[in-house]
């Protein structure tokens, strides 16, 4: 199956993780730490990436972003990864991957998710249990969020600005909001969202986004799709059908057996138009099983061609064996008579 383009909604901000592989640690000591921040820095200068919120842990990074363009993010992380990954390869002698596979990354509900997503992706080595206080770490954003440094790095959200219409009352904002306990339902939300791809937020949000994303932003539903049946005939329907379905041989074994019904000319001439339309009338096709006598008598009398004037064209047709299907239309027993209308004709056709 292919894989699905990368997320992307204009101006949206997006969630990213990146985990070390089978839990090893991506940094070893400050100098790593250092060159996958300075990677960072170029790599959102050069492709437009608004980074609002990071942390680097041992195994893994948590990033809060605004791309500014649909291959802003990708190939942002593609040129820190390229880099670092040389790096640390070189530096401890090892070969291959560092990551657990493509970085995951999800869409969020700014006015929603927005400060949860900071607030998670910041506080994440207190919950990890690496430090007992976000501020003592010092590999991530929390300490420019509350005015213990200016970060190079950081774009500061409009809705991190809103918290307040000065610097002071932003960064103590936002350190009480930090010291609230988190809603682990959103909390696991948007971690689920984030590891599997799919858009955070409203039902309103989501629908605003599909109509707006590169893709589909929400899973398919599972299982096949369901077969739709088709309504039940109503009563009759199948006679009637049938009647206007009816099969030419069908239409002509009930019009010679009415023919024969009835005797006479009228009858017979009924007749020789079914034989004209349906193989069974040919010269080698056998009676009707409902024929009368009466209908073996005007056979009798057409088979013969040199019966005499007095023979007529429905009788010399009428005939049970179809002698006289080759015969002139005027019934005289002449003997230039044309070939039988079976041979060369294909079953039902009339044609050549």
């Amino acid at each position: 199956m292919a894989r699905l383009a990368r997320l992307y909604v204009p101006d949206q901000p997006q969630h990213v993780i990146l985990r070390g592989l089978d839990q090893q640690p991506a940094f070893v000591d400050d100098q790593d730490y250092e060159l996958f921040i300075d990677c960072l820095k170029a790599a959102a200068r050069d492709h437009h990436l608004a980074v609002h919120a990071w942390v680097l842990m041992p195994g893994a990074v948590q990033l809060l972003v605004t791309p500014s363009d649909e291959a802003s993010l990708p190939k942002a992380m593609q040129a820190v990864g390229r880099r670092y990954v040389a790096h640390f390869n070189r530096r401890y002698a090892r070969r291959g991957t560092l990551w657990e596979g493509r970085y995951r990354a999800t869409v969020i509900e700014g006015e929603r998710f927005f400060l949860l997503a900071s607030r998670v992706v910041e506080l994440a080595p207190v919950r990890s249990g690496l430090v007992a206080a976000a501020e003592d770490y010092r590999w991530s954003s929390y300490r420019h969020h509350i005015g213990l440094t200016v970060d190079s790095l950081i774009t500061d959200h409009p809705l991190y600005w809103a918290l307040g219409n000065t610097p002071f009352e932003r960064q103590r904002a936002y350190r009480e909001l930090c010291e609230q306990p988190f809603d682990e339902r959103e909390t696991n939300q948007l971690m689920q969202a984030t590891l599997k791809g799919w858009v955070l937020g409203s039902d309103t949000y989501r629908d605003w986004a599909s109509r707006t994303a590169n893709r589909r932003v929400s899973p398919l539903p599972r299982g096949r799709p369901r077969k739709v049946r088709e309504p039940a005939a109503p009563p009759g329907a199948a006679g009637a059908a049938g009647a206007l379905g009816a099969t030419p041989t069908a239409s002509a074994g009930t019009t010679s057996a009415g023919a024969v019904a009835t005797g006479g000319n009228a009858g017979a001439s009924t007749g020789s138009q079914g034989a004209a339309h349906t193989p069974s009338s040919g010269p080698f096709s056998s009676p009707p099983s409902g024929s009368q006598p009466g209908s073996n008598a005007g056979g009798h009398a057409g088979s013969h061609p040199g019966s005499g004037s007095g023979a007529t064209p429905g009788a010399n047709t009428g005939g049970p064996s179809g002698h006289s299907a080759g015969s002139s239309p005027s019934g005289s027993g002449g003997g230039s008579s044309s070939p039988p209308a079976h041979h060369g004709h294909k079953p039902g056709t009339g044609t050549h």
